[in-house]
């Protein structure tokens, strides 16, 4: 029998309430009220905290407030960098790749519900995880939804919903968000 952690890491209904996952939530906030509360000469502390919160040391710049569900569900590469009011939702594994820029308010869901309202009723959930390649600029107020990939080196613009996989090398925006152009070569090859 799989644990609702083992469900929700997998995809399936779980249930969100599992003392467990409590835990683990209450862990995270934890973590994310101490991280929103220092001030920009505390690095050791805020670096600490940050290898607490993701299980591993990362060189992340977050400008709080930062909040997430887990922590470690999220795994970054380097050089990442989070603007202010930033939420990561990572019910489902969230991969962001390196010197991948994100605005400020930009919301990550891995999170997601049943359709069917007879469904939501039982207060199930599941996730879908979501990859963000590297070199990638999310602008502010983007919304990215679950399950989607965004490939390298491409723009999201500001305020965008993501809710389908966008190329690499290319600029999307709107809501839902759609591929406007292809970024030139010479962008590219540079990163």
């Amino acid at each position: 029998m799989k644990s609702e952690k083992e469900k929700m890491l997998s995809g399936e209904l779980y249930n969100p309430l599992d003392s467990q996952l409590c835990r683990e939530r209450d862990r995270c906030r934890d973590l994310c009220l101490l991280l929103n509360a220092t001030r920009e000469d505390q690095k050791e502390e805020r670096r600490r905290l940050l290898a607490e919160l993701f299980g591993k040391e990362t060189d992340a710049w977050i400008q709080p407030p930062f909040f997430c569900d887990y922590g470690t569900n999220i795994v970054l590469g380097a050089k990442v960098f989070f603007n202010f009011n930033c939420v990561v939702l990572d019910v489902a594994p969230v991969t962001i790749g390196s010197n991948v820029l994100f605005g400020p308010s930009v919301q990550i869901y891995t999170a997601t519900h049943p359709v069917n309202a007879v469904e939501r009723r039982k207060w199930l959930e599941s996730a879908k995880p979501i990859t963000i390649g590297s070199d990638v600029w999310v602008g502010g107020g983007a919304i990215i939804c679950p399950g989607v990939t965004i490939g390298n080196r491409s723009v999201i613009g500001a305020g965008s919903v993501i809710t389908r996989d966008i190329p690499s090398d290319v600029i999307a925006v709107g809501n839902p968000a759609r591929v406007i152009r292809a970024l030139p070569p010479e962008a590219s090859e540079s990163a």
